[in-house]
């Protein structure tokens, strides 16, 4: 466990904190609607950080089942 550790860790927290400011800049984050899609859309371009920036634009779909009436 050398510096090898510390240096991967502030590269992840500095990738994790540009995927926040994308997806603040695409206003991911202004809407109280929130539902499966908008939550995964949100984590995923959280997580792509960087690469948002590349062009990546990530979405998700959920289609969950209906409850039976």
């Amino acid at each position: 466990m050398g510096r090898g550790t510390g240096i991967g860790g502030v590269i992840l927290v500095i990738w994790l904190i540009i995927g926040v400011i994308a997806a603040g800049q695409r206003g991911y984050f202004d809407s109280e609607d929130t539902n499966c899609a908008k939550t995964g859309t949100i984590l995923v371009t959280i997580v792509a950080g960087p690469l948002n920036y590349l062009g990546v634009n990530p979405k998700i779909n959920c289609d969950l089942p209906e409850p039976s009436k």
